[in-house]
């Protein structure tokens, strides 16, 4: 009885021992939401800019993306300039040639990015950390909706 009352006293047997969970990681304030792998119309160096992912900031707060990275399975990565994306907005990022502007950014490719029968986007931080990935294995309809 005694050594009943010392570990009541010291809380151990009073408590059902708890084991330590492991945090969940908060999901990423800047996610995938659509991916156009297929351009429209015959795969050609004239037509890289109809091939193109859009990010959303899904968060309440700016998200900068400075240094952040794009890229395929391969190893294609683009990297991102200074951009800081207010919360709600979207941004595309065109695997052909243009001017930029606050809604639209080009990669600069004369050549095609995503493989149409299948591929991974992966999203890194300036960290290098996954923020999201998204991914397809079909050819039709040349596009997926990521979330």
């Amino acid at each position: 009885m005694r050594v009943t009352r010392i570990l009541v006293a010291a809380g151990l047997l009073a408590a059902p021992m708890l084991a330590a969970q492991p945090a969940l990681a908060a999901p990423s304030p800047v996610q995938f939401t659509r991916i156009q792998y297929d351009s429209p119309g015959k795969d050609s160096s004239k037509n890289t800019a109809g091939e193109y992912v859009t990010v959303k900031n899904v968060s309440k707060k700016p998200v900068t993306l400075t240094n952040w990275t794009l890229r395929d399975e391969t190893g294609f990565t683009y990297k991102f300039g200074k951009i800081t994306l207010k919360p709600g907005k979207s941004l595309v990022v065109s695997s052909g040639v243009g001017r930029n502007s606050a809604t639209k950014v080009y990669w600069g490719r004369k050549q095609h990015v995503w493989n149409n029968d299948g591929d991974t986007a992966t999203l890194r931080t300036n960290k290098g950390k996954t923020a999201d990935t998204c991914g397809w294995k079909r050819l039709k309809p040349g596009y997926v909706n990521c979330r």
